[in-house]
């Protein structure tokens, strides 16, 4: 594979996925209730094996996975996604026994992992955070409130970031695997536009102890950041799914919708704007693909190749899910059109896991910082 075309058994993989996504996954995501994890479909995405391939994969598949989940059914693509988000630090970082308890479970869907990092005060600026990791007797007591915590607070582990060195910002941050049921640990559900379950966490003097520690003490910024940079591409790769639902929508659309005489795609203000829409979707493709290539063969600038991705390619997508809305016209603002779902959908990706602004800031910063000198 290079970073600008799948061969034929990826090709093959990925409209199986998007078959798969469509029949099998969308009447189970159909059936959940919105802003709660839905657990047959977690426990379907284990039954089919994806779960699996999730955490056996590196960022080629990961994006491959997402991307052709995303085209079909974008309740199962989330689902997944946060299965991994949450997880990831397990594999990567995670103790024998922590593995050994944990991973069966969240490959197999019945166990529901959450990544827990952004608080009130520190969401774009995650070294900030402030969650209090006290000494006590050999271990920790955690205090503090963790917000906008995707799977919360439904999940039955939780990949929590603590302040364990006051005033260290990143160098002073250590990573927890917190179990749901640990005393002193209590969450809250947050409506929000996007489906998906999201809440606050109230942590007050949760007791850990190394057992409990992902990585190493004051190393858990470290442990946040590998696993951000590899899902990073492939938040693009989320976006770039619906904004190809809505190009297949938009064409099938505008090609057989009549007005003024002919159809839609006749008229060139529609059909200049249908393939604004399919350049630029093309375009995040080749970043999102280029990216995952190079985290996987351990090029240099993966951070900086990683933030492009999900950069551009969130922004295409609200650029194209928002176009197609228009040439839709009223019909794709009815509760339960594909685009309405979408709509309501492509708006949070330029936000979580680093808002654009942030991307940018990660961009110019290894621009500038490996900028051949001039004489």
């Amino acid at each position: 594979m290079t970073a600008f075309s799948l061969d034929p058994a990826q090709t093959a993989w990925c409209e199986e996925l998007r078959t798969l996504a469509l029949d099998r996954l969308a009447p189970l995501a159909a059936r959940g209730e919105p802003g709660h994890v839905n657990r047959p479909l977690l426990a379907a995405l284990g039954e089919l094996g994806l779960l699996d391939r999730l955490f056996g994969s590196g960022a080629l598949d990961l994006c491959l996975l997402r991307e052709s989940l995303a085209r079909g059914c974008t309740e199962a693509e989330t689902a997944l996604a946060l299965q991994g988000l949450g997880g990831f630090p397990v594999l990567r970082s995670g103790t024998l026994a922590q593995r050994e308890r944990w991973l069966p479970e969240v490959r197999a869907g019945r166990a529901v992992a959450a990544f827990a990092l952004s608080e009130p005060g520190a969401g774009s600026d995650a070294a900030a955070l402030a969650l209090d990791a006290s000494p006590d007797s050999g271990g920790w007591r955690l205090t503090g409130e963790k917000c906008w915590i995707s799977n919360a607070p439904e999940a039955d582990f939780y990949t929590v970031f603590a302040r364990t060195t006051p005033g260290a910002r990143a160098r002073g941050v250590t990573a927890f695997l917190v179990p749901a049921d640990r005393p002193g640990l209590t969450g809250t559900a947050l409506e929000m536009l996007s489906p998906h379950p999201i809440g606050t966490l109230a942590l007050d003097g949760v007791r850990v102890t190394a057992d409990d520690m992902l990585g190493e003490p004051d190393k858990g910024f470290a442990v946040a950041m590998d696993t951000l940079n590899l899902f990073r591409p492939s938040v693009g790769a989320f976006a770039l799914g619906m904004a190809r639902a809505a190009l297949d929508a938009t064409v099938e659309h505008t090609a057989t919708r009549t007005a003024f005489g002919g159809p839609l795609s006749g008229l060139q203000a529609v059909s200049h704007q249908v393939a604004e829409m399919a350049t630029r979707t093309e375009a995040a493709r080749l970043l999102v693909y280029a990216a995952a290539a190079a985290h996987d063969a351990g090029e240099p600038g993966v951070p900086r190749r990683a933030a492009m991705a999900k950069l551009y390619a969130t922004e295409t997508a609200q650029f194209v899910v928002d176009t197609a809305v228009q040439l839709h016209g009223a019909r794709a603002l009815r509760r339960g059109h594909l685009l309405e779902h979408l709509y309501r959908e492509v708006r949070a990706p330029r936000i979580y896991e680093g808002a654009s602004e942030v991307q940018r800031t990660i961009i110019a910063k290894e621009l500038y910082a490996n900028r051949e000198p001039t004489a």
